[in-house]
C-alpha cells in the first residue's frame, strides 16, 4: 500500500502493528516522531528565508524557526551579521556607546538581539532551517512524507513501542529508521553538491 497521505500513514502504522484499536493514539506517535525529526534532520528542503524591518535591538524568531544559517542586512553592499553567544553579545554591547549599523547578532531569551542597536530601520534577512510542516487532517502531506515515507513509518512504529510495552521490535525499527535517515542525509548531500567538485581554499601565509 502506498504511503502518500496522513491517513495512509496512520493505516500503515496500524497494519504493521497488527492492531486496529489504536486510531486515537497513532496521531500521537506521528507527532512524537516529527518532534524527533525536527531535532535530527537538516535538509535543503527545510531551508527558509524571511525578512523583517528592524528598528530596535530585539526582534522575534520566525514561527517555524529551528536553526540559524545566516543573517544579513539588505544594505548596499550587503552587511553580513556575525553570530556570537549571549555572553559575547553582552560584552560587545559595552563596546558601543550608541546606535549604529548592526554588526553582531545572538539569541537572547528566545529572541534575536543585534548589536549595536540600529540607528535607523534596516531590512534584516534571515536564512534558517525551518520545521518540517506537521501532518494533520488538514495538512495531509509534506515534502518528507513524499520523499521518504519509510522515515515516517519507522518513526511512528518506534514511538508506538513504549506505548505497547513492546521492546522486542524497538531495535529493529530503530535500525531501519537510522538507515532511512542516513539515506536521506546522503541524498541531501548529493543534491547540494551534485557533480561539482569541492574547491579547497588555502590560507596565504603571513
Amino acid at each position: 500500500m502506498p504511503i502518500t497521505t496522513y491517513s495512509e500513514l496512520q493505516s500503515a502504522i496500524a497494519d504493521w502493528l497488527l492492531r486496529d484499536d489504536l486510531t486515537t493514539v497513532i496521531p500521537s506517535f506521528i507527532d512524537l516522531a516529527e518532534a524527533k525529526f525536527n531535532r535530527s534532520i537538516r535538509d535543503y528542503r527545510m531551508v527558509s528565508r524571511e525578512t523583517a524591518d528592524v528598528s530596535n535591538g530585539y526582534f522575534p524568531t520566525p514561527t517555524a524557526w529551528l536553526q540559524n544559517i545566516r543573517m544579513q542586512l539588505n544594505t548596499t553592499p550587503i552587511t553580513t551579521l556575525e553570530f556570537v553567544t549571549a555572553d559575547q553579545i553582552a560584552e560587545e554591547e559595552v563596546s558601543f556607546s550608541g546606535p549604529g549599523r548592526p554588526k553582531f547578532f545572538s539569541m537572547v531569551a528566545g529572541q534575536f538581539q543585534i548589536i549595536p542597536a540600529p540607528d535607523t530601520t534596516y531590512e534584516a534577512e534571515l536564512t534558517f532551517y525551518g520545521k518540517i510542516p506537521a501532518l494533520s487532517d488538514s495538512n495531509t502531506s509534506n515534502w518528507l512524507l513524499q520523499t521518504a515515507p519509510d522515515i515516517y513509518l519507522y518513526g511512528g512504529l518506534l514511538e508506538a513501542a513504549p506505548y505497547l510495552d513492546d521492546d522486542g521490535r524497538v531495535q529493529t525499527w530503530g535500525n531501519l529508521l537510522q538507515q532511512s535517515l542516513e539515506a536521506l542525509r546522503i541524498e541531501n548531500d548529493n543534491a547540494r553538491i551534485g557533480s561539482s567538485s569541492i574547491r579547497m581554499r588555502t590560507k596565504p601565509m603571513a
